[in-house]
C-alpha cells in the first residue's frame, strides 16, 4: 500500500535525520514539514493509503483526525518530547525507527479519537494552572527568558481557581483535565492509560494544584463554558486558546492504528 510519513523536524528538539533516512530506506514517501506548514492539510491532500506522523502528540492528533475521516490506517512514530500516546499504545518512546515496522508488518487496533470543538486530541485537554504553565513555556521558548522558572513558580503560587461551568454546573478549580479514556493518577503526574478504546471521556478536577480522582466524572460528551468567552488550554500538551462554550466529545474506535507486530 502507498504510505506517507510526515515528519516534524522541530519536535523533541530536532534530530530526525536518522529517522528520515530509515523511512526512505523502507521505500516510504517522506514529507518533512516546513516551518508553519499544516500537517493536517498535507495529509488531507495526499494520495496515500496509510498515513503516518513523526512528531509530538499535538501533530499526531492532527494527522490522526485526517486518517479517521478518510478511514485510513494511521502509524504513530514517537518523535516528540513526551510521546504519551505512543507510551499508551505500548511503543518504545525512545526508538522512533522501530515504530516504522508498523508500515509493512503492522497489526491494526481500533482506538478512540476525541475532540474539543473541532480540534482533535489523542490524550487530554487541560484547563487551569497546567495550561498556564504550558503557555508560559511556549513564550519562554520564543524569548529564552532567563527568569522564566521564577515566573512559572509565581504562576503556581498565585493562580486562582477558574470560574467555569461544566454542563451548566459552576466549577471552581485550579485544574480541569478532560481525557480520552481513564488515566491512572499518580503523585505529581498522570500515569498511563490501560485502555484507548473505552469510549469515554474522563473529567478530573481539583481545588488544589493536582487532579484528584474524587472529582472524576465520565461521559461521552461534556460542555465547558466560561464568562470570559475563551480560555487558555493545553491540548495534548500544546498551548491553545479555545472559544467557549467548548463542546467535548469522543468518537469510539474511530481511529485505525497500525502498531508493529508483537
Amino acid at each position: 500500500m502507498a504510505a506517507l510519513l510526515l515528519v516534524n523536524p522541530r519536535s523533541g528538539g530536532g534530530g530526525t535525520d536518522r529517522l528520515v533516512a530509515a523511512a526512505r530506506e523502507r521505500g516510504l514517501e517522506v514529507h518533512v514539514l516546513a516551518a508553519g506548514e499544516d500537517p493536517a492539510a498535507v495529509a488531507a491532500g495526499a494520495a496515500a493509503e496509510v498515513l503516518g506522523m513523526a512528531g509530538g502528540d499535538g501533530s499526531l492528533a492532527a494527522v490522526a483526525a485526517v486518517a479517521a475521516r478518510r478511514d485510513l490506517p494511521f502509524v504513530c512514530v514517537p518523535a516528540g518530547t513526551r510521546n504519551h500516546f505512543a507510551r499508551d499504545l505500548g511503543l518504545d518512546r525512545d526508538d522512533p525507527v522501530a515504530a516504522l515496522a508498523a508500515f509493512d508488518r503492522g497489526v491494526e487496533r481500533r482506538v478512540d479519537l476525541a475532540f474539543a470543538g473541532d480540534r482533535p486530541f489523542l490524550n487530554n485537554v487541560s484547563l487551569g494552572i497546567y495550561a498556564s504553565l504550558v503557555h508560559r513555556r511556549e513564550r519562554r521558548r520564543r524569548r529564552r527568558d532567563a527568569f522564566a522558572r521564577l515566573r512559572a513558580l509565581g504562576t503556581v503560587l498565585t493562580h486562582r481557581p477558574m470560574p467555569l461551568r461544566l454542563d451548566g454546573e459552576p466549577v471552581e478549580s485550579h485544574v480541569l483535565l478532560v481525557s480520552s479514556n481513564a488515566y491512572a493518577l499518580e503523585v505529581l503526574s498522570l500515569g498511563e492509560r490501560e485502555r484507548l478504546d473505552e469510549g469515554l471521556l474522563h473529567v478530573y478536577g481539583a481545588g488544589g494544584l493536582l487532579p484528584a480522582a474524587r472529582d472524576e466524572r465520565t461521559g461521552t460528551r461534556f460542555t465547558v463554558d466560561s464568562p470570559r468567552g475563551r480560555v487558555r488550554a493545553a491540548v495534548d500538551g500544546e498551548p491553545a486558546t479555545l472559544a467557549t462554550p467548548i463542546e467535548l466529545r469522543i468518537e469510539p474506535r474511530a481511529l485505525r492504528v497500525l502498531v508493529p507486530a508483537g
